[in-house]
């Protein structure tokens, strides 16, 4: 018979079968000679082992190298201009692996050094001293910093706002500020501005033994549509004393008129009372200030110039300003 004969139908012989004498001792010869085929060697541990710690040593020289490369390469950076064509150099935040190995800076870095000064000696006023309007806006900051805290918002300060540090501003204006019945007691205004992150303008009214008060305005005040010479939206709490003391003012009253112009301007004046006087430029703020003997019911009358002396600004035509005091 032939093999589909004789196999049945799962392929196994039958027990009935005759194969012949002859066939059967040679399949049981060969069954014995290649019974290893059957039973697997046992498999080699120790060639496993050393391959596979050959193996691990790789990897680890590998991960090694790559460490090597994110300390050796410096990190990426971008410049940011500033007005006048300043450019100011920000790196951007290293991976945490490269920050274990970055290399301390020398003992010679560079480190802040306070609030950069105002453009002219005479925005210090009053007897002023540098070094104590510094100190008032380091305290001013201190003193919003803890509030900030105290207030238990999740971003540190209600609307997340970050003021900062000293460092990242320049004063530019200092003067002393008169009690009223909204804010009693009198002490010192300490006006300071930033550009950077976010432009930034800081009122700050210090007293001896009490916490600063501060005012803050975020953002450009400026429009597309803003004239040439723009007052400072919160200004008037320089120049004005409380309405609730209205036809009762403090005499004699140091004021201050501050706000921003366009490059074109060259210069701007400012009249309030039976004062008048030309105006500071400072990094594209104008800076005023005088002292009243009278009490006033119309606010500072503001006009700009260009280089060539034109007028391109007068703020008794300006319908956006207000020319009375509340």
């Amino acid at each position: 018979m032939n093999d589909d004969q004789w196999r049945g139908q799962d392929g196994e012989v039958p027990a009935d079968a005759d194969l012949g004498g002859d066939f059967e001792e040679q399949v049981r010869e060969l069954l014995a000679e290649d019974a290893y085929t059957i039973r697997p060697s046992p498999a080699p541990y120790p060639a496993i082992r050393r391959r596979g710690m050959v193996e691990r040593r790789r990897r680890v020289a590998a991960a090694g190298a790559v460490l090597v490369t994110l300390a050796a390469v410096p990190v990426g950076a971008y410049a940011l201009g500033a007005p006048g064509g300043d450019a100011r150099t920000t790196a951007s935040k290293p991976s945490a692996s490269a920050a274990r190995t970055a290399t301390p800076p020398p003992s010679s870095s560079p480190t802040a050094t306070g609030p950069a000064r105002p453009a002219t000696p005479g925005q210090l006023l009053d007897g002023i001293t540098w070094a104590q309007a510094s100190d008032g806006l380091e305290k001013c900051l201190a003193d919003d910093r803890e509030y900030a805290s105290s207030r238990k918002y999740a971003s540190g300060r209600m609307g997340g706002m970050d003021l900062g540090e000293a460092d990242r501003y320049r004063i530019i204006l200092a003067m002393n500020s008169t009690g009223d019945s909204n804010a009693p007691g009198d002490g010192m205004f300490v006006v300071a501005v930033r550009e950077k992150p976010t432009p930034t303008r800081l009122i700050c009214d210090v007293k001896p033994g009490e916490d600063a008060g501060i005012n803050t305005s975020v953002g450009d005040d400026r429009r597309p549509d803003s004239p040439p010479v723009l007052a400072d939206i919160n200004g008037g709490k320089l120049y004005q004393q409380s309405f609730l003391d209205k036809g009762r003012w403090k005499l004699p009253f140091r004021w201050g008129v501050i706000g921003t112009v366009e490059p074109s301007v060259a210069k701007v004046t400012v009249s309030y009372g039976d004062a008048a006087g030309d105006a500071v430029l400072d990094h594209g703020w104008f800076v005023a200030s005088g002292t009243l003997n009278q009490q006033v019911t119309r606010a500072p009358r503001l006009k700009g110039y260009d280089a060539a002396g034109t007028l391109v600004y007068d703020s008794d035509q300006d319908t956006s300003y207000e020319k009375t005091l509340p």
